[in-house]
Order: structure tokens, then C-alpha cells, then sequence
């Protein structure tokens, strides 16, 4: 867990993170955003100190940041910026080793943590370990990056707009690796970003900054239903908050049981064709359920398990019903 208690940093007369106190769960994602120039990235760094706090102060697990040495500090907090900052002379796994070896980890825990963290990133250590920098793309470079940053074990991920050079192809990518990552160990993450779909998609909250100062730190559905001010409602978006509301929901979340009654599963997908039931997969976003029975002109599909199970069905009506504010 990180708290953040009254923290705050001054350059002369000008206050550029006013008092901000917040608490992170552990095993979460928390994404800041805000307009350039409100202090979010600030406010990250302040975490590490990278910065250090005019006033206030940092608990991660209970632990007071102040009474360790920064270099310390950083030693056990993952931190990746965007464009990766990659050492170009060294190896991909000389690259994710750079921590390890400052902790003095044997050989054997560096390489089969390399691997590992290759692995879960979907970049075959055989091909990718011995590779440079400049060999990679764009996409698997910020892979890697990730990979150092989580290669000592941290409990903590900082992340400062990770994935703002990316195209769109790529960044959705690594924003999958990413969650992927947060389930297979357990990571607190932090993340700065200016890309508000990006902060819905990844966040188990978000923090909204402007001119310092937290406006509001809560859960993505609630920024979109109960926004605190005129600004966050702006920045979550008011035109299309219905569909945003729709992304943050699965369709294996509120599929139901098809109803009984001989060839219920096979009418799921009437309208789309003799005999073509519109699987949905239970991992989709409400979002892209109703996308996909619209283009199929079905009222109604069958939500699919990645192993073949069907999980239910789900309508249009249904999936209306979860776009409105409770």
C-alpha cells in the first residue's frame, strides 16, 4: 500500500503539487491524469524521490520513504518512463539484469528471472536475450523496459506515460501485457498518463490532477456518474460517457442463462444469418459486445469462454440497460 500524505513541492513561489494525500491499494492500478502542467508527473516521482517533497510525506507498506537512502529506495520501486531508457550497449538481458546485479543476485536467480519476466511478456528468451536495442521495436523495447523495472521483484511499479510514443496497434498491446503482468504478480502500479481511455481501460481507480491538487481519486465508474466538478466530468468526456461506462464491464460478467427451451443457445444470433449464432467472447468489454450484435444485426449472442464454454447470452437490451448511471 502507498500513502501519500500531504505531499507537496515548491520551486521558489510557485507550488507545483499542493497537498496532495491519497492512498493506493495494494494489487492495484491507480492512473493520474490531468492537463499538462498539473503536477502529475511530479507528484509520481515524489513516490521514488526522484523529487524530493517540499513537505509531506510517502508510506509504502507502513515504511516512511524519508528514512531510506533514495538509491535504496529506488532499488525496490519499478520505474519506467516513456520511450524506455534502454541502455542501447547492452543486451536485452543485460539490460533486465541491471538491478539484480547491483542486489547481488547469482546468475542462476538473474537468468531464470529474465526469463521469466520474458516469458510473461511474450518475448521468447531464446530469440529475444541476447538481442540489442536498436534489433527491437518500438513495442517490444517498452516490453523490455517493463521487464527491468519489474526484474528485483518490486511491490511497486511507477509508470510515467509508458506508452505515449507507441501507434495505437502497439500501445493497446502493451497495455494487455500490462494487465497481464499486474495478474501474474500481484504489482502495485502507478501510472501517469494524459490519455483518459488509456486511464479507463488499465485503472482500478483514477486520480484527476489540475493546477496541483487532486480533484478527484475514485473508481472509473464513478468519475463518469458522479463526477466532483465541472472539469472532471469534461475530462472523462460528457459525449460519450455511456459507451465508456460500457467498457468497464465484460460481457461474462452479466451474461445470464439462456432460457429454457429446446435451440435457446441456437437462437442466440437470430438475425445474423441462417444458422450464424454471434459468439461473444466473455472477456469483451459491454462495448464491443454491443458493437459486434449491431454490425451482425442480432438482438442477442452467446457469450463464449476462451475454452469453447458458453457462458450464457446477452442481448442489447441487457447491455442498454448497464450504459446508464445507477
Amino acid at each position: 500500500m502507498i500513502v501519500l500524505e500531504g505531499l507537496t513541492k515548491r520551486y521558489g513561489s510557485t507550488t507545483v503539487v499542493d497537498a496532495v494525500s491519497m492512498t493506493v491499494e495494494r494489487d492495484s492500478i491507480t492512473a493520474i491524469v490531468g492537463t499538462s502542467g498539473s503536477g502529475k508527473s511530479t507528484l509520481l516521482r515524489m513516490i521514488n524521490r526522484l523529487v524530493e517533497p517540499s513537505a509531506g510525506r510517502v508510506r509504502i507498506d507502513g515504511r516512511d520513504t524519508a528514512e531510506e537512502p533514495p538509491h535504496r529506495l529506488r532499488r525496490r520501486i519499478g520505474y519506467v518512463i516513456q520511450g524506455n531508457g534502454l541502455f542501447p550497449h547492452r543486451t536485452v538481458a543485460q539490460n533486465i539484469a541491471t538491478v539484480p546485479r547491483l542486489l547481488g543476485w547469482s546468475d542462476a536467480r538473474i537468468a531464470a528471472r529474465t526469463a521469466e519476466l520474458l516469458e510473461a511478456l511474450q518475448l521468447d528468451p531464446t530469440r529475444y536475450a541476447n538481442q540489442y536495442p536498436h534489433e527491437l521495436s518500438g513495442g517490444q523495447q517498452q516490453r523490455v523496459g517493463v521487464a527491468r523495472a519489474l526484474a528485483a521483484e518490486p511491490n511497486v511499479l511507477l509508470m510515467d506515460e509508458p506508452f505515449g510514443a507507441l501507434d495505437p496497434i502497439l500501445r493497446a498491446k502493451a497495455q494487455e501485457d500490462l494487465l497481464a503482468v499486474r495478474r501474474r504478480f500481484g504489482t502495485t502500479i502507478v501510472l501517469v498518463t494524459h490519455d483518459i481511455d488509456e486511464a479507463f481501460r488499465l485503472a482500478d481507480r483514477i486520480a484527476v490532477m489540475r493546477h496541483g491538487r487532486i480533484l478527484q481519486h475514485d473508481r472509473p465508474a464513478a468519475l463518469l456518474t458522479r463526477p466532483a466538478d465541472p472539469f472532471v466530468a469534461e475530462l472523462a468526456g460528457r459525449g460519450d460517457r455511456a459507451l465508456r461506462l460500457l467498457s468497464l464491464t465484460t460481457a461474462g460478467d452479466v451474461a445470464v442463462p439462456a432460457p429454457a427451451g429446446a435451440g435457446a443457445a441456437e437462437r442466440a444470433g437470430e438475425g445474423a444469418g441462417e444458422g450464424a449464432a454471434v459468439c461473444i467472447p466473455a472477456e469483451a468489454s459491454l462495448r464491443e459486445a454491443l458493437s459486434e450484435l449491431v454490425w451482425r444485426g442480432a438482438p442477442v449472442g452467446r457469450v463464449v469462454d476462451p475454452d469453447g464454454t458458453v457462458r450464457g447470452v446477452l442481448g442489447v437490451e441487457a447491455i442498454l440497460a448497464h450504459g446508464r448511471p445507477r
